[in-house]
């Protein structure tokens, strides 16, 4: 799992000893800014929410700039030292189509969802592999 900021870094030499990579993007959200979920959701994220600070939820959809980042970063490095390895993410982020659309442009193999999420996370999956190449895979 990778699941910590160091741990995306450090992707080439972590990929020397494993078999595949599975980003945990909920904890890799929570060590990248600092925050826990549960303390911000039930607190002051929806004011932030409200007043514009984010756009949306880092929890719901890949912060592309920083975690999304982290996420290339440990793709590239770990395909670097190990061509064939195995790469996917797990959690929620698996489900959203916006994020889907990401892992797909940064060469992920799999997601992975809760139950409830997996037809978004088909039909995306689908959608992301049937415009790659073209100019509308910018999502």
């Amino acid at each position: 799992m990778i699941e910590l900021p160091r741990a995306a870094l450090t992707a080439g030499t972590i990929a020397e000893e494993a078999d595949f990579f599975s980003f945990g993007t909920n904890d890799l959200t929570q060590t990248t800014w600092g925050f826990s979920r549960d303390d911000v959701e039930a607190a002051f994220f929806s004011a932030y929410l409200d007043k514009g600070v984010f756009a949306q939820s880092p929890f719901e959809t890949i912060d592309r700039e920083g975690v999304g980042r982290l996420v290339g970063i440990a793709v590239a490095e770990g395909r670097a030292a190990r061509p064939g390895l195995k790469i996917g993410v797990c959690g929620e982020h698996g489900g959203d189509p916006d994020s889907v659309h990401f892992f797909h442009a940064a060469g992920l193999d799999y997601v992975s969802c809760s139950p409830f999420r997996v037809p978004v996370a088909r039909l995306e999956a689908g959608r992301a592999a049937g415009t790659e190449g073209t100019t509308s895979d910018t999502r």
